[in-house]
């Protein structure tokens, strides 16, 4: 089966996890970056999870599922050792239409969480559809390598950019050309090593006159 990959925007949004053990805490980890709001439901938690809720102040309600457990959620994580609670569950999410993750058993997943790499705003996954976790994560090990935090200040970077040249009203095939021309220069190496100086003095070799090189470069530093 082929997954449609997409990206959500859950910020605030209602999250239900269910289980507490190693996986809900990578799971509601993941969902903590994304600034979800998050309920785990479960009788026990491990050592791990207790700190995370305790940090983050979350909402846990120590007991088993129970039918109605997913009202006002967009998102469920079925994580117990239990196939039958794992049942219950994924029938509630397809009864009320919530997409449904389901620990071990990615045929029956509504829904499946991808090997990540975040470096600032770049966001790379990597998956399997559920076939070997265990190859996405080795991928991921060797894209960290690749993909370094200096991709993130270069995402930055383009933004800012696109944001002041779509300002001066630039045709979409003159920010292509810009961009081309900005990543086949040396700026990722100096993005890297924190040369701002010499940054700064690339981008107005690059940079059309009417857009401040200095301006970006100082925002770049968050001046």
């Amino acid at each position: 089966m082929a997954f449609y990959p997409i990206n959500l925007n859950i910020a605030g949004q209602l999250c239900v996890v269910i289980g507490g053990g190693a996986v809900a805490t990578r799971k509601i980890t993941a969902l903590l970056l994304c600034d979800a709001r998050v309920r785990i439901i479960s009788p026990e938690i491990s050592l791990e999870l207790k700190q995370l809720i305790d940090k983050n102040n979350l909402e846990w309600v120590p007991r088993t599922y129970m039918t109605g457990d997913l009202q006002e959620a967009i998102l469920a994580f079925a994580l117990t050792n239990c196939p039958e609670v794992q049942h219950q569950i994924a029938t509630e999410a397809r009864e009320r239409r919530i997409p449904v993750n389901i620990a071990d058993n990615p045929g029956a997943c509504t829904f499946q969480t991808a090997a990540t790499i975040r470096r600032g705003e770049l966001l790379i996954a990597i998956s399997t559809g559920g076939g070997s976790p265990a190859l996405a994560a080795t991928i991921r090990k060797e894209l960290e390598l690749r993909y370094g935090p200096e991709y993130g200040d270069l995402v930055k970077l383009l933004t800012e950019i696109r944001r002041l040249t779509v300002g001066q009203g630039s045709s979409q095939e003159k920010h292509n050309l810009l961009f081309a021309r900005i990543i086949q220069t040396d700026i990722l190496s100096l993005l890297k090593k924190k040369e701002w100086q010499l940054l700064q003095e690339q981008l107005y070799k690059i940079l059309p006159p009417e857009i401040n090189a200095k301006y970006i470069v100082q925002k770049m530093r968050g001046y």
